[in-house]
């Protein structure tokens, strides 16, 4: 019986890749950035299943060039990048990794909160530049977390994660979604609010959204003019839900104290970009997720996608 050929678009954990061996020929593209298009049409087109991360666009050029293909399974939450109408066409299975992210990225958020409100890249920065001489009663004071508000912009797995944890911070919890959660606001004395009224009330809005049509942008330039001047801005969700140029005229101005972005838009950001260069704008590389064994367990749960969607049988976690 002829073996299956699969394509892994990056080096993965090396336990999930050796569970792929014994199906057959493995193409791994073994080098930090990811393909080309055109190079990732050639690894495919005779492939029938494909692992693949957000980087690598499958959309349905690319699925013409590869006939063989039976299921595509990516390791990440998200799937924007894959067309999944083309796929349904075709009859080709997609799964993805839901839920494994959800305490990394919390971790991160939470981080990234106290980085930004406490400014500890500035601190590190005026440590290690010699200009620290003495101790300083007004040396880069930053923000409190006791009796801060709060906002969370999406109450999902995530959202609901950043809430138990900076609720130990003796925080006040206001959040908006698309479905009110009773059940979190019972729990951790959160408090359900329009959107506009959530940007006008917190002192630390923190974005927890899939990238849809109605978040593309979401916060955007009315929506830094509604935040306190004093606000904080963390985003870990998916750059394109804020307005970059926005963002980069509300640091400028003072609109918004200061940002923390671990996801941006374009991503990743040039390095020429004048976001990097103000103090009040902390950013860093796509990585709440980058805990070693989140992302083995990412990698074993998009394998186990592949190999059920090989065997033909529904997918694990597929694509609802």
């Amino acid at each position: 019986m002829e073996k299956h050929r699969i394509a892994v678009t990056r080096t993965i954990a090396q336990p999930a890749i050796e569970r792929l061996h014994n199906l057959g020929k493995i193409t791994i593209w073994s080098e930090r950035q990811p393909p080309a298009h055109i190079q990732l049409m050639q690894m495919v087109k005779d492939c029938d299943g494909l692992l693949c991360l957000l980087t690598d666009c499958v959309d349905d050029h690319l699925l013409e060039s590869a006939p063989r293909l039976s299921v595509i399974s990516t390791m990440s939450v998200g799937y924007e990048h894959i067309d999944l109408e083309a796929c349904r066409r075709r009859g080709i299975q997609v799964g993805h990794t839901p839920g494994v992210l959800t305490d990394s990225t919390a971790d991160f958020t939470v981080a990234m909160i106290l980085s930004v409100a406490r400014r500890i890249p500035q601190a590190v920065e005026y440590a290690r530049s010699g200009l620290w001489s003495t101790w300083d009663p007004g040396l880069l004071l930053g923000h409190d977390l006791l009796g801060m508000t709060i906002g969370i912009v999406g109450m999902g797995r995530i959202g609901e994660a950043v809430a138990e944890r900076i609720t130990a911070f003796g925080t006040n919890l206001v959040y908006h979604d698309r479905i009110q959660r009773t059940d979190v606001e019972n729990k951790l004395n959160a408090k359900f609010v329009a959107f506009d009224d959530l940007l006008t009330q917190a002192d630390i809005v923190t974005l927890h959204v899939p990238l849809t049509d109605q978040t593309h942008h979401l916060i955007s330039y009315p929506q830094l003019k509604m935040m306190k001047s004093s606000a904080l801005l963390i985003n870990t969700s998916r750059g394109k839900v804020v307005d970059t140029e926005a963002l980069l005229h509300a640091l400028l101005n003072r609109e918004i104290d200061a940002a923390g972005l671990d996801v941006t838009d374009p991503e990743p950001l040039p390095a020429n970009h004048p976001l990097y260069e103000l103090p009040n704008c902390l950013i860093t590389p796509h990585i709440a997720s980058a805990g070693a064994a989140t992302r083995t367990k990412m990698a074993h749960m998009a394998v186990d996608n592949l190999l059920a969607g090989l065997k033909g049988v529904p997918l694990p976690y597929p694509v609802a």
